[in-house]
């Protein structure tokens, strides 16, 4: 890969990041808190949390068996997206590449950050060739947008594919893992030591079960990830996320128990839609949801609605044409959606 320092913009290099309060005094023992214009009553919603999140990072690291100096957490993933052209893209000069389809926020914070975004289809099995995402680069190319499993196809990409891409690219490639603890794939957050211009990206959303925390992850070399932290803002991960996460990583075994159950469901569920007359079949996945092609996506997804079952209508999405994506849920909530469709006379 080319050097750090040619990647990052030149203006974040020089970057002089604010000063937390909670920075200065770090490494000793402190008891009157007169720094930060805080009210010093309604202890502890009052003080400012802590803005690296070390006690929480050494949680997630007992966990995801990651060191905490190669970890930014976000207010959701989309921070560390949106950092991600923050730090490298220059708006109207750089570009990235993405597959298709695959998340909208990586088009979206592109378009935010005024950067070009260069899709390229996924083949017709939804999988990858790194040839076409490398021909796809040029010199003003950052990232590499990979996101496996894949949203919304639910599969995991070819892992060979994944890394000739990596060693392919002198830019940084970014790997969305959001869903890969329903996966039995080899996280590549686990190669960061192997490659350098590695992101990996990660959530509490899913598997946890904490999508209203807000809290997502990303994974990097500690080079890439002191950058972050200079461009973050101060106190981007309130208190109450952190308090909730490491509540939540006290019981990882309770957050297995769910998966299990989730993947027993996902099962369940795709099989019967299989059976539906208003189905023409389902693809693989290696996530908790699963792309099922329909006879007519936007009239079952208008008669879902109507029994208050909602799903999300994919059909606009490129070469998703008539797809619903069907998130896994409970045991009464998949037994509803199904008795619905098998009900379902519209075509």
């Amino acid at each position: 890969m080319k050097s750090l320092n040619s990647l990052v913009r030149k203006n974040i290099l020089s970057l002089a990041p604010y000063t937390c309060a909670r920075n200065e005094y770090n490494g000793h023992e402190a008891k009157v808190f007169l720094d930060a214009n805080e009210n010093p009553f309604n202890n502890p919603l009052n003080r400012y949390p802590d803005p690296l999140q070390l006690e929480l990072k050494a949680k997630i690291a007992k966990v995801k068996h990651v060191s905490p100096e190669c970890m930014f957490l976000g207010n959701g993933s989309d921070e560390a997206i949106d950092l991600c052209y923050r730090v490298f893209c220059e708006p109207r000069i750089d570009n990235v590449v993405a597959i298709e389809p695959t998340y909208g926020m990586y088009r979206v914070c592109a378009d935010i950050n005024d950067v070009e975004y260069r899709a390229v289809d996924l083949e017709g099995n939804f999988q990858i060739k790194a040839d076409k995402l490398l021909d796809a680069c040029d010199n003003h190319t950052k990232l590499i947008w990979i996101c496996s499993p894949n949203n919304p196809t639910g599969n995991n990409l070819d892992r060979d594919e994944i890394e000739k891409v990596i060693n392919g690219f002198d830019g940084m490639v970014v790997v969305d893992e959001a869903y890969s603890d329903f996966s039995k794939v080899k996280p590549f957050r686990a190669e960061l030591e192997r490659y350098p211009n590695l992101i990996v990206l990660n959530t509490m959303s899913k598997a946890w079960g904490c999508a209203a925390i807000r809290l997502g992850m990303a994974f990097a070399g500690k080079e890439v990830i002191d950058i972050f932290n200079k461009v973050k803002y101060p106190y981007n991960v309130n208190y109450l996320t952190q308090l909730k996460a490491m509540e939540m990583l006290s019981d990882p075994f309770e957050v297995e128990q769910w998966i299990d159950v989730l993947l027993t469901e996902r099962t369940r569920t795709m099989k019967a839609f299989v059976e539906l007359a208003c189905c023409h079949g389902v693809y693989p996945t290696d996530a908790n949801f699963f792309l099922a092609k329909m006879t007519n996506a936007q009239k079952i997804y208008d008669y879902l609605v109507e029994k208050g079952i909602i799903v999300r209508n994919r059909t606009r999405v490129k070469l998703c044409n008539d797809c619903l994506r069907i998130t896994v849920g409970t045991k009464s909530e998949n037994t509803a959606l199904i008795a619905a469709l098998r009900q379902y006379t519209g075509d």
